[in-house]
Parts: C-alpha cells; structure tokens; sequence
C-alpha cells in the first residue's frame, strides 16, 4: 500500500487525473449499478461550486486593496482577446455550418422547457440587475457578475481607507482560502473518477447515432477554435509558438473543465494554474472570473450551429448577410451564459427569431441540445474554461515584453515557471 501511494506522490496531477479517468471508466463498464462510485464526482464538482464564490470575492478584494497600480491596459487587452475569440469562435461556425450544413428532427419528444430571452437587451438588462445584487446573495448564487461587482468597490475603498491591520488579515484571508483550494483540486482524480463512472454507467453512445452529424460540426468547430484560431491571436500578439501555452492549458484546465463541464467551478483550477505560470496574482484573480462571465467561445460556437441546423431544417433561407449578423448575435448573447452546464442553450431560441423560427420550434433545438449535451456541453466548457488561462496569460506576458521582461521559457524566453 505505501509503494502505491509512494508511486502516485510521484506522479503530476495531470497524470492522477488519467489514471482516474481509467478506472472510472472501467468501474462503469464493470460495475454499472454501483450508484455509490458516482457521489466523488458529485462531491468534487460541489466542493468547487461552494469554494469558487468565495475565493472570487475574497482574491479580487485582497487583490485590489494591496494593489499599488490598480488596474492598468492588460485587464482591457484581456477582454479585447475575450471577445475578439467569441465573435472568431462564431464566425468559424459559420463558415463550418456554410460548408457542411447539417440538419435535425424537431419532433423531440419531452423537449425542454424554460424562459428563454427574447432579445440581446434582456440579456444586457439581467446582466446589469444582477451586478447590483445583495453581494451575499450573489455569493451564495456564484452570481459572479455582482460578485465582481462588489468586490472591485470594496477592494478600491479598503486600499483607500483600511487600517494596516484589515490588510493583514485579507491577505490571511486569501492564502486561507487558496490552499482550501489546493486542497480540492489534489482530489481531482478521485472526483474525475466519479464522474467519469457516472457518465459511462448511465449513457451509452446508441444516443447520439441520430445527431451524429450535428455533434461532428460542433465538436469540430470547437476544436478548430481551440487548436487553430486561438493560436493566431496568441502568435499575432507574442510572435511566438503558441502551441506550447495551449496545449499546457487545455491539459491542466480543459480536463477537469470537460468533467465538471462549469466554468465556474472550474475557476479554482484555472486561478492554481495562473499561479503556475508565474502570472501576476493581482491581474489573474480577476481576469480569470470575468472569463467565465464573458470568455464564451463555445457558447457562441453552440448558438450558432444550432440556428443554422434549425434554420436548414426548417427550409428557410440563408443569406451571408444574416449569417455575419447571427455570429455578432451570438457573440453577445454567449457572454449571457450562465457559466454552468448547459447554460447556453437556452439562448437559441433567441438567435432563431432571426430566421423567423417559431418558438416551439426554437426549444425543441434546446431539446436536442439537451440530448447531445453530454459531449457538446463538456467540450464547449474546456473550450471556454481553457481560454479564459490562454488569454489571460497572453495578456500577461504581452506586458511583460513591453517591460523589457523575458518570457517563460516554453515560449523561448528565460524566465522559469512551475509547470
């Protein structure tokens, strides 16, 4: 036994996670109703869900409140890539969906049902009212719009008017609930485990013969994003390989991301891997949560697809024009995902009233959203939660060039990371 914890104490936590990944996947081949092996992936996606908030709200406010420049041109430049990416993630589902156009049978049977928004100012508006929601509300609700909020003004005002000793203690504070985190994420194997046994006990792949095609352009475009577009901006901005920053990202974020399939609860994970790479804690803690707000490339990806899929469906006429206008639509209406799975979903039926899909017709897409989501949702989340470290550190080490700073060395530079 203790050679065994000996071998596993050697191994990354990458290398854990696979090995979990293994045996979830055997114990659901072998071990089907054994429903008991699913409650460590339920209780590792809880853990984050109930420790992201915190550490979001807490960080952001230590952050600002130490902080001796405030914010400066890299938290701009970061929601430049956030949503130069969005609208480039849905341009690509265009053409894709151009290219290979695909089609779907809107006779799903129990499709889902919901209150979905009928219009890009909804979307702003709800957006806007829940920024000023009771900031422990939020917390509770990891309604992490307010908790942005109400963090930046707080850390502003305690940077101006707290005693020496407040800042002691948000710093306590920080470093408490950070290895809190580091705690849960060492437990990522055995949650991945879970996870991953639930998902092979309960859903086998006959499901997705139907939507097979659909699923190809979705899961394809998302990977052209990911392994092609993303890089040109990283190249475009660092003139360097970028391949050795996104491969690194999609290995320590996109993983546990695809299992939890939640951005937000993947923000402890993503926070312990800007750490890693040596960014600046100050810019990160903050960046990182805003992109699992606004950083939706999948999303957009999903939007799109499923209206054009719907809109061949239904025989309607499509022009470059309204298409060009779909993926600014849904551009803006992915940074209204909830961040959770499925969350985007239910913002088809809005991009469908482009085409003059009815909707019924619009929500029984979401039906078929539902019925792919296990692959669809799980890939748009590594996609979104994987971008928003690409991005964050491109930022980042875009400001260190201008400081006359040298690069990690896995971009040819000289400085020495963790990872």
């Amino acid at each position: 036994m203790s050679i065994t914890l000996s071998f596993l104490s050697c191994l990354s936590l990458p290398q854990r996670i696979v090995i979990g990944l293994v045996i979830g996947t055997l114990l659901g081949l072998l071990l089907p109703n054994a429903s008991w092996i699913g409650i460590f992936g339920s209780l590792f996606v809880g853990a984050l869900k109930a420790i992201a908030p915190v550490l979001v709200f807490i960080l952001v406010i230590a952050s600002l409140s130490r902080s001796q420049t405030g914010f400066d041109r890299r938290f701009g430049f970061v929601i430049f890539e956030y949503l130069l990416s969005t609208f480039l993630a849905a341009v690509v589902a265009v053409i894709v969906s151009f290219t290979y156009p695909v089609s779907m049978s809107l006779d799903v049977q129990n499709a889902a049902s919901g209150n979905a928004p009928d219009g890009v100012w909804e979307i702003i508006e709800k957006q806007l009212l829940g920024m000023v929601a009771n900031p422990f509300q939020a917390i509770a609700d990891a309604n992490y719009i307010s908790i942005l909020f109400w963090a930046i003004v707080i850390g502003v005002l305690t940077k101006k008017f707290a005693s020496p000793e407040t800042h002691r203690m948000l710093n306590d504070f920080s470093v408490v609930i950070s290895q809190a985190v580091a705690w849960i994420i060492n437990l990522a194997p055995f949650g991945i485990m879970g996870l991953v046994y639930t998902s092979v006990a309960t859903s086998g792949m006959a499901i997705f013969a139907t939507y097979g095609k659909l699923l190809l352009v979705l899961v394809g475009c998302m990977l052209a994003t990911s392994l092609i577009i993303n890089p040109i901006i990283i190249f475009a901005i660092l003139r360097r390989n970028p391949y050795p920053l996104v491969i690194k990202c999609l290995r320590e974020s996109g993983i546990t991301a695809f299992f939890t399939r939640s951005s937000a609860a993947n923000i402890p994970v993503n926070m312990r891997l800007c750490e890693r790479l040596g960014l600046d804690k100050d810019f990160y803690s903050v960046s990182i949560p805003l992109g699992a707000t606004i950083n939706m490339d999948g999303a957009a990806v999903t939007i799109t697809v499923m209206t054009l899929a719907a809109a061949n469906t239904m025989g309607l006429e499509m022009t470059i024009g309204k298409a060009l206008l779909l993926s600014v639509l849904a551009s803006v209406a992915a940074c209204g995902a909830s961040g959770v799975a499925g969350g985007s979903l239910l913002l088809i039926p809005m991009a469908c009233s482009i085409f003059g899909i009815p909707s019924d017709a619009a929500m029984q897409v979401v039906g078929v959203g539902f019925i792919i989501g296990v692959v669809q949702d799980s890939v748009e989340t590594a996609l979104n939660s994987s971008g928003d470290v690409i991005f964050t550190a491109c930022a980042e080490y875009a400001h260190w060039r201008k400081t006359s700073k040298s690069l990690p060395k896995f971009l040819g530079g000289t400085t020495q990371t963790d990872i």
